[in-house]
């Protein structure tokens, strides 16, 4: 008899140089089931993971694996097992083509011991419409979106016959319509009777696709829960460990048709991304940019601050013409910016914290080509302080800490150099519900002390929380604004499908 759960972890230990990372940790997954393992940044889920799969050796413990006990010491002897894991930064090579991506390493080979390239282009191609997707395998994988790439990656994983898909935030660069096929995909797998563990922030993502839910806190187990006996606010509290309300910003509050222009964007043409987009940001919002992937949001920006010169349309700054060439021509007017990926564009991952809260500042702290030591240590502690960084000492390298303490960091970097606008891409990507929380403050004190904020989120509840107005774009175009009453989900969602003139035509519908 076939037993029930296909994982069973039991009482797992590992430390770190003295730290514990997990205590007496269990965690079962039944077969066909899709799991959430959930908790904050710190939490022990990446740690209790890595057990699984062979990059770390559990300390104290049991893990039994469909019927057996087993202790892999490499990712490749959990893969000989059944047991695939699907990373965030997504382990592919672009300029490959589909088809190599999936077999990359494990060729299958001909009679004469050549690669079978033909049986590559069959399988490929096979494996991938089982999951619904019909593309050219013999196309290199960049030129599909990111949500086809998950999908390749996912293909690659049931090529070496896994029973179980470890899926580390597998839609934090999807959009919404993204999303919902890689959830078709699951579905699948969860027929063919392949288990999932998904670990993501997003918690409506947990109670659309997942059966039950893991938290994790501290290291340690703090609850087993049944989604269907699950609603948010338990599930959050069990995260935190207290009781937790998201600040919801106050409607109304800011009166944007009265407060003074900061910037104007008019005309906006560049590369056909982006086709005539015209918008103004008042001093002191926090304006929205919603929109699916490639509306030409962050294009829209990268503009702003000069990244990239518009090939058509003008730029004003106080209602003067802003001669924005570059971003140093951006910072010296008063802007920063936080790019949606931290770590590739934003920080400094082999440098300490300080040298990366102080790197947009130096000009200012340096005198006769040496940089004022007290000076930078001081405006460091504040700012660490300020921001409550959870960090051993500003000397501690950024790639070590947190998720939602890199943002800060990078939140910190322009903060200290009094901005007037603030540039946020996808400020709470990746990070857990409690920072999410943290960086939404922040951007709502930055709004209180006449800070403008302009924000890209692809989680539109991120949106209707926090923003003054919303900005509906789709390829490139302005589809209408949303304000007060207005800014919903399903405005949103209206706009982006139908624009601007449905959603008013909906309106005076009602009020008639």
């Amino acid at each position: 008899m076939q037993q029930e759960y296909l994982l069973e972890m039991r009482g797992i230990d590992k430390a770190f140089t003295g730290v514990k990372a997990l205590t007496k940790v269990d965690f079962s997954v039944k077969r066909g089931e899709v799991h959430a393992l959930m908790g904050e940044n710190g939490a022990g889920k990446s740690t209790l993971i890595k057990v699984l799969t062979g990059i770390y050796h559990k300390d104290a413990g049991t893990i039994i694996f469909d019927g057996q006990e087993i202790a892999p010491k490499t990712a490749l002897a959990a893969q000989a097992l059944g047991i695939s894991t699907i990373y965030q930064e997504l382990n592919l090579v672009p300029f490959q083509t589909v088809y190599e991506n999936i077999y990359m390493g494990r060729e299958p080979r001909t009679k004469v011991g050549t690669i079978d390239r033909r049986r590559m282009i069959r399988d490929a191609r096979q494996v991938l419409e089982g999951m619904g997707i019909a593309i050219d395998v013999q196309e290199p994988l960049r030129r599909y979106s990111t949500a086809i790439q998950q999908m390749v990656a996912i293909a690659r994983a049931l090529t070496i016959n896994a029973k179980l898909v470890v899926m580390d935030e597998p839609t934090s660069s999807l959009d919404a319509k993204e999303v919902q096929v890689l959830f078709d995909v699951i579905r699948r797998l969860k027929a063919q009777g392949i288990a999932i563990i998904f670990i993501s922030h997003r918690l409506s993502e947990i109670f659309e696709i997942c059966e039950r839910v893991t938290v994790l806190r501290n290291g340690e187990l703090a609850g087993v829960f049944d989604i269907e006996e699950l609603d948010t606010q338990t599930l959050v509290n069990s995260m935190l460990g207290r009781s937790f309300t998201n600040a919801q910003r106050s409607k109304g509050g800011y009166a944007y048709d009265e407060a003074e222009e900061l910037a104007r964007l008019e005309g906006i043409s560049w590369n056909v991304r982006l086709n005539g987009i015209g918008v103004d940001i008042k001093k002191g919002e926090i304006l929205g940019l919603a929109g699916l992937l490639g509306s030409g949001r962050t294009e829209l920006c990268n503009i702003l601050f000069g990244s990239e010169p518009p090939d058509d349309g003008s730029i004003f700054w106080l209602d003067q013409p802003g001669d924005i060439r570059n971003p140093r021509d951006a910072i010296r007017l008063g802007m920063g910016y936080c790019t949606e990926d931290r770590k590739v564009e934003g920080l400094f991952l082999h440098l300490s914290v300080k040298d990366n809260l102080t790197m947009a500042m130096l000009p200012q702290l340096t005198k006769k080509g040496v940089v004022q030591k007290k000076k930078q240590d001081a405006i460091v502690q504040q700012y660490i302080d300020r921001l409550k960084i959870k960090t051993p000492s500003s000397e501690q390298l950024v790639r070590y800490l947190s998720g939602g303490n890199q943002q800060k960091v990078l939140l910190a970097r322009w903060m200290c150099m009094n901005p007037k606008l603030i540039i946020l891409d996808e400020p709470t990507r990746g990070i857990d519900v409690g920072a999410k929380a943290e960086i939404e403050a922040l951007i709502q004190e930055f709004s209180a002390n006449g800070i403008s904020v302009l924000m890209i989120s692809s989680e539109m509840e991120e949106l209707v929380r926090n923003c003054d107005r919303i900005v509906v774009m789709r390829d490139g175009k302005k589809l209408g604004e949303l304000t007060d009453e207005r800014i919903t989900m399903d405005d949103i969602m209206d706009t982006i499908s139908h624009g601007a003139s449905a959603i008013l035509l909906a309106k005076e519908g009602e009020q008639a």
